[in-house]
């Protein structure tokens, strides 16, 4: 369980980092319909990352991982191609860090109700590649660790919670106390909308390394 979760906690700290979805769930928040879109959103995104994560388990899982030296190389190429893929992502982001304009959608928040904001937050979650990415990674890992089955409901819980607590955080600290937390998150907000990019290319160079080296660790 240690190792599997030694693999989980920089992923799921990849998707709890990624600015993109923490600037749509600040602009919830400042919006004017803050309590219902925020809720719906932080579902939406809890919901994505454990059903992406789920089904690439239960697929990775069918994987005999002791059936011989060739099948603990495919796992291994496997990681290793996600971590390239990652890398990829991240040279992406990094050459569009200069691009600071804010995407239409997070100019309709205003204008979204429940059912969109969850909708959103599912499509940030396990639609967006970058997300996705981190997702399918953290789904081999657990399903492929030799755990049995509470072991990996408990990683998947572990790794879910920790991926979505930047948007929950927020969402669930704004229903406690409104008032003071707004000029924070608006200072938030813009810092996270001018350094998008940059932020998104760090993560995703720093997670491809480690899903490449534990790839290569297993040849």
């Amino acid at each position: 369980m240690g190792t599997v979760l030694g693999e989980l906690l920089p992923l799921a700290v990849g998707v709890a980092i990624s600015p993109i979805p923490i600037v749509a769930a600040i602009l919830m928040l400042l919006s004017p319909r803050a309590g219902g879109t925020s809720a719906g959103f932080a579902a939406g995104w809890v919901i994505g990352i454990l059903v992406v994560t789920v089904i690439v388990v239960a697929l990775s899982g069918s994987i005999d991982t002791d059936a011989g030296p060739s099948h603990s190389a495919g796992v291994a190429w496997v990681k290793i191609v996600l971590g390239v893929l990652l890398v990829l992502l991240a040279v992406q982001q990094w050459r569009g860090r200069a691009d600071t304009s804010v995407p239409a959608w997070m100019q309709a928040i205003d204008r979204m109700t429940f059912v969109k904001a969850t909708g959103l937050g599912i499509a940030l979650s396990a639609v967006n590649p970058k997300n996705l990415l981190l997702c399918v990674s953290a789904g081999v890992a657990i399903g492929t660790g030799g755990l049995a089955a509470g072991g990996k409901v408990a990683a998947v819980v572990v790794f879910t919670l920790i991926g979505a607590c930047t948007v929950l955080l927020p969402v669930i600290g704004y229903a406690l106390a409104a008032d003071r937390l707004r000029g924070a998150l608006d200072e938030l907000k813009s810092w996270l909308q001018a350094n998008n990019h940059a932020v998104m290319a760090v993560v995703l160079l720093v997670m491809g390394a480690v899903v490449v080296g534990k790839g290569i660790a297993g040849l």
